[in-house]
């Protein structure tokens, strides 16, 4: 059975049904960044191991400096100095403290450390000034990590602060998920690759800018890419080139999934054994959209031009890298946007628009990059974000109050806006 005119909300959900990460594989952590984590990963120590100084100044007692003063100072005995990675001497007693640096391990008995502006030290003697730092400047012994507890949850996709976590709880390697590998293709006599470039320049091609760009994404998203080239308008051609993607996790199509006298993939799909289950979207760009199997691997058929194969491949085809990936956020994050001019529709679709940001109260300002054909692919490269206008009403008001999703970072979410 093949699902048609689905909304977006209904065919993403299509799309990522029943999608189970890619196996399990271990990584050294220095290759870890971007990776995403296999395993809930817990802790065999505590962070920080002991009691240590937030800043450079003296270990005391906080009831030595109560009541100190620039006038009337506390007087203490410097006992010993204590250097960043060298343990204490011995317990700092009443009336003493101890010459400390930031990082340094804490003596026992002290539970303050005044920081050294507030002092005036000579020799073997030093006055506290001011009791603003009693009790304070100390980190305690596992207060960012407890032994024991799981500091990172499966499904997290690695950034540079995950990696200085695991890095401090001593993994040296990282299980994290297998990269999915994604075949592109492009589909089209028209199509060159850039290496021919002088057939464009003689007005007789076009350079195949989604063999570059859906490549980019796929990298980007956290795939490996898997360049099957340009095929030509026939099945027997388009059906030798899908053939080499055999052994991929993911076929992506670009061109070929409408309705013309040479679209021909799914009849192709068809006829190498693949299933169709999902055709058309109710969406703007991007409708003549096509899901299904290929190979044993997922297909997702999408449009030929540049800016609705790009706005297709965010909404459906990124999302399902990630999830392949193990990333429990698969989604881009969306944010609430002002309109900065009136929008008006032509026809009753969810439209993803592309859109500049600027700021602006409460929320950011969206702005049109520019006209929005889907040929223009400079007002894709423009935009900060898809801005999501609802297929009802058709005319909206600078002022209104939507949805957009966002481009850039790769903060994940819910998926919300699709509905």
């Amino acid at each position: 059975m093949t699902l048609s005119r689905l909304d977006v909300a209904d065919a993403s959900a299509h799309i990522l049904a029943n999608v189970v990460a890619l196996a399990e594989e271990h990584v050294p952590l220095a290759e870890a960044l971007g990776r995403v984590l296999a395993r809930d990963t817990g802790s065999s120590v505590s962070l920080p191991p002991r009691d240590n100084a937030s800043m450079d100044g003296f270990a005391v007692r906080a009831e030595d400096v109560r009541g100190a003063t620039r006038n009337a100072p506390a007087r203490l005995t410097v006992i010993e100095t204590i250097a960043a990675g060298a343990r204490p001497a011995r317990r700092v007693e009443r009336g003493e403290a101890a010459r400390i640096m930031t990082g340094a391990y804490v003596p026992d008995g002290v539970d303050s450390v005044i920081r050294v502006e507030d002092t005036d030290a000579s020799g073997d003697v030093v006055l506290v000034r001011d009791e603003r730092d009693a009790l304070r400047n100390i980190r305690r012994r596992g207060e960012d990590v407890q032994a024991g507890a799981i500091v990172m949850r499966a499904g997290t996709a690695l950034a540079p602060a995950h990696i200085g976590v695991l890095s401090s709880i001593g993994r040296a390697t990282v299980p994290v998920h297998r990269r999915p590998r994604v075949a592109v293709l492009a589909t089209g006599d028209e199509l060159v690759p850039v290496t021919d470039f002088d057939a464009v320049v003689a007005g007789d091609r076009i350079v195949s800018s989604n063999s570059y760009s859906l490549a980019a994404a796929v990298r980007a998203a956290g795939g490996e890419p898997v360049d099957l080239g340009i095929a030509p308008d026939t099945p027997d051609a388009l059906a030798e080139h899908l053939r080499r993607a055999e052994g991929c996790d993911l076929v992506l199509t670009s061109g070929g999934v409408s309705v013309g006298d040479f679209d021909y993939t799914r009849g192709v799909i068809a006829q190498l054994g693949g299933t169709l289950s999902l055709w058309k979207v109710r969406m703007r760009p991007g409708a003549p959209l096509g899901f299904g199997t290929v190979f044993g691997a997922r297909w997702l058929g999408l449009p030929g031009n540049p800016v609705s194969a790009l706005v297709t491949f965010e909404l459906f085809g990124r999302p399902l890298v990630r999830a392949l990936s193990g990333n429990a956020r698969p989604h881009r994050r969306t944010i609430a946007v002002t309109l900065a001019e009136p929008m008006k529709l032509a026809v009753p679709l969810t439209h993803f628009l592309r859109v500049h940001l600027d700021s602006g109260h409460p929320f950011p300002l969206a702005r049109l990059t520019g006209a929005q054909s889907s040929g223009m692919l400079t007002s894709m490269s423009a935009a900060d974000a898809l801005l999501v206008v609802p297929p009802d009403p058709l005319e909206l008001d600078a002022g209104a109050t939507l949805r957009a999703l966002l481009l850039d970072g790769d903060l994940g979410g819910s998926g919300r806006f699709l509905s």
